[in-house]
């Protein structure tokens, strides 16, 4: 019987992905126990305002030229067809019946891990499911019930400041972001124009 493999789960709205996803997701690839690393996604959620979010296939498409050099990291559009809005025990309990030999994983920033109580059915994913935490600067504390919880293991990743947020104000104002972004994503964007200021009509 082979053993099944352990996948760390990377949530994400990748809008776009950068540098400091990439570092992460292999960090956690490299530095832990996970096999591998599937970038998941997020899809739109058509009862919220889209402010500048792109398409889901061209995030997707992104995600997919960003990691293709990278045998241990995968993108994933598995919550693409799931009801919305969707909740990530959701998604997990999708995974399982889909890929039955595989072990999966969560991983989070500390800055989610502060907000996780909030989260639907946060005791059952808890309970279910091993959570790996990397470091991020960011106000809150860390709840009493998450230290030294066994199915919690903080990794020490580099802390990435890095946002898209912040690459998608940039291209608007005509920065050259070219190093924040992996080459053929940078390549993508400037071909299709994306995130860049509209002339005035």
């Amino acid at each position: 019987m082979s053993i099944p493999k352990k996948i760390g789960l990377y949530f994400g709205t990748f809008n776009p992905i950068h540098i400091g996803h990439l570092t992460i997701a292999n960090y956690m690839v490299e530095f832990s126990d996970l096999d591998e690393v599937w970038l998941v996604v997020t899809p739109h959620n058509p009862h919220k305002k889209r402010s500048g979010l792109l398409d889901d296939h061209h995030r997707l498409t992104m995600v997919r030229i960003a990691v293709e050099d990278f045998p241990k990291l995968k993108d994933s559009n598995i919550e693409f067809d799931l009801p919305q809005p969707n909740y990530t025990v959701n998604t997990l309990a999708h995974l399982e019946d889909k890929y039955p030999d595989h072990h999966f994983c969560l991983i989070m920033g500390e800055d989610n891990l502060k907000s996780f109580p909030k989260w639907k059915n946060y005791e059952i994913i808890l309970d279910r499911y091993a959570i790996y935490v990397y470091p991020r600067i960011s106000e809150g504390t860390i709840e009493h019930q998450f230290k030294s919880h066994p199915k919690i293991t903080e990794v020490d990743a580099p802390i990435m400041e890095l946002s898209s947020t912040f690459i998608r104000k940039s291209i608007a104002r005509g920065k050259d972001i070219r190093p924040m972004l992996p080459h053929k994503v940078w390549k993508y964007l400037d071909e299709m124009n994306f995130y860049q200021k509209k002339s005035p009509q």
